[in-house]
């Protein structure tokens, strides 16, 4: 491990000289691929450095107290020497994680897309409500969230909902959530009060650039319709909503939230993009498949993640045996603990198999 960190720190220095050069400067396409490789490497270089510091701090603390007889001076040795090695260990498991491969997406923006599952009217309610949860999270860290398409029930709910959130790291955050989510309460239309048990499905996909995929446009299938919904000067009156087939794969993107029928293409378009790319992963990279077995569940759309207890007050991920009470407040986007807690799992499960 020393020695990679050694040959990182080495690199780093390069790339520091290289990014003050002033033909590389210059040179504004090379000069910020640099600047990113520099960026980077940052984190752990001064992790690096600052256990360096440590062991050296360490062999002067024992130089002392085999050459030293003041026994004043050896006291101080000693209580250093003491502080010195208890930081040992947990810099030199920051450094692990922090050498661990890097998840090529995890700064990128995400499209996650919530659809009601069993339940009828209280599935659609529940992804309403995990729509709100995502959305109130986003605003805790400054992100930007921008709807892209919404099919909802008129009482609260969405069938489908469809949502962009702009936001550095905003992937390696949220990628945990895809699976099933799962709501046990007493829906408002029920008489006799008793709980019933609905789910919803989120996806979360990685937005996609236009040099990683590319798409043939003979491909497509592009049609126009009216918008439909509640109210609005451009529903039932103009063809702006346009619905996208992708023929090779049987993919279909609908759009209408936007007045402009542009617009509304430009959004079904990232859609689809982020749709088969995350398809395109999952069916062509068997070392991405098997990674995704060794993380913290399979990121399945099928596998059951969470349940979201209202009698009970109580939000719990079955892949980790974690259960929080504290239901309201994680609704509202406090969702921190759990998604910390997930990371660490990970984290965890890629250092053992290292």
């Amino acid at each position: 491990m020393l020695n990679k960190l050694q040959v990182l720190e080495d690199k780093y220095k390069e790339l520091t000289e290289k990014i003050s050069d002033i033909e590389v400067i210059n040179d504004q396409k090379t000069w910020q691929k640099y600047m990113k490789e520099h960026a980077d490497l940052e984190p752990i270089v001064m992790k690096y450095r600052e256990y360096k510091e440590v062991v050296d701090n360490i062999k002067e603390s024992k130089e002392i107290l085999e050459e030293e007889s003041d026994e004043e001076l050896r006291e101080l040795a000693k209580m250093e020497l003491s502080d010195l090695e208890s930081r040992v260990e947990p810099i030199e498991d920051e450094l692990k994680i922090l050498l661990l491969p890097k998840d090529p997406n995890d700064e990128k923006n995400v499209i996650v897309e919530i659809r009601g599952g069993a339940g009828g009217d209280e599935a659609a309610l529940f992804a309403g409500d995990l729509f709100r949860m995502y959305s109130r999270y986003a605003e805790r860290r400054r992100w930007k969230t921008e709807l892209l398409s919404a099919s909802d029930t008129g009482v609260g709910g969405y069938k489908e909902v469809s949502f962009m959130i702009k936001g550095k790291g905003a992937y390696s955050r949220l990628k945990y959530e895809s699976g099933v989510h799962r709501v046990q309460r007493i829906p408002s239309t029920e008489s006799g009060g008793r709980i019933h048990t609905s789910t919803a499905t989120v996806a979360v996909l990685p937005e996609v650039e236009d040099v990683e995929i590319e798409i043939n446009p003979n491909d497509l299938r592009i049609d126009v319709f009216r918008a439909s919904g509640n109210g609005g000067q451009c529903v039932n009156t103009t063809d702006s909503a346009v619905r996208i087939t992708h023929i090779p794969t049987g993919e279909v993107v609908s759009c209408q939230d936007e007045k402009s029928q542009l617009k509304n293409k430009e959004k079904a378009m990232k859609v689809l993009k982020a749709r088969l790319y995350d398809k395109a992963l999952a069916e062509q990279h068997d070392d991405i498949a098997a990674e995704r077995r060794s993380q913290v569940g399979t990121g399945d759309r099928s596998e059951r993640i969470r349940t979201y207890n209202f009698p009970q007050g109580r939000v719990s991920d079955h892949r980790i045996n974690l259960t929080l009470y504290k239901l309201d407040s994680f609704l509202d986007g406090d969702l921190d603990e759990m998604i910390d807690a997930l990371i660490t799992e990970d984290q965890t499960k890629k250092m053992s198999a290292i």
